[in-house]
């Protein structure tokens, strides 16, 4: 069921790619009408999807034989800020990936530490709001690995990603609810079809929460940060393209 509501919104977001009315992701956002006709009724498509399956169920993943030969890059190609760039510069050895919020132990960790955790390989499809797809190789460390040495206090209900890059002086941010950032396959991923991840893709590390489309897999993340309300977060939408253009702050396929 879950699947037949995702390929409608991408039947037709192609089709109206194909038409010339959207030229990427970002110009979506551009079209109040098409906002309102691909994301109406995200509370009924949640809920419905939540009740259709099971929450533990995983993503599809694939054969090395079947990714893509190109993946393309979506969003930003490069934060292009000072900070990031003297990051870059010196390999991410002074980066330290913050997490924090509603925790009982915040964490400052260097990516040592994250490359040494517990790993996860998984080869997912990227879906695309815009129409396009890619399969393609992750690695990284689940989660919830992070979250169960932060402690999660009670009342913490979402998980903000804080990230480097920016849109129009507005800082790029995504979350996701509880039940998404303890499934098996939601990892921070640090390494991309086995290397290192590159800045197109998010360097140092990205989100991969694979049951959503690719605008919740938020790249440059630099901080996570556990909240009991996101009203207070940014927009108070959950995340930047929810801010700024009406995108669904539950993308779930």
């Amino acid at each position: 069921m879950s699947g037949g509501v995702t390929l409608s919104r991408r039947r037709l977001i192609g089709g109206l790619a194909a038409g010339g009315l959207l030229g990427g992701c970002d110009r979506l956002g551009e079209v109040p009408a098409v906002r309102h006709l691909l994301f109406s009724a995200e509370d009924a498509h949640r809920a419905l999807q939540r009740r259709l399956v099971d929450r533990m169920a995983l993503a599809r993943e694939y054969r090395e034989d079947q990714m893509s030969p190109v993946f393309r890059m979506n969003g930003t190609r490069n934060p292009g800020t000072a900070d990031y760039a003297a990051h870059l510069a010196n390999g991410f050895a002074d980066w330290r990936l913050r997490v924090d919020g509603l925790v009982a132990r915040p964490l400052a960790l260097d990516l040592a530490a994250i490359k040494a955790m517990p790993m996860r390989t998984q080869i997912t499809r990227h879906d695309c709001v815009e129409g396009w797809s890619a399969i393609g190789k992750w690695h990284g460390p689940p989660l919830s690995l992070l979250l169960d040495r932060a402690g999660l206090r009670p009342e913490a209900r979402y998980i903000v990603f804080h990230c480097a890059d920016s849109l129009g002086g507005r800082p790029y941010y995504e979350s996701i609810d509880l039940v998404d950032a303890f499934h098996p396959q939601t990892i921070l991923a640090w390494g991309m079809n086995n290397r290192t991840l590159p800045v197109g893709h998010g360097a140092p590390l990205r989100l991969r929460v694979e049951r959503q489309l690719g605008y919740k897999q938020a790249k440059y993340v630099m901080r996570i940060e556990a909240v009991a309300s996101l009203a207070a977060i940014h927009g108070g939408k959950g995340g930047l393209w929810e801010d700024l253009a009406g995108y669904e702050w539950y993308a779930g396929i």
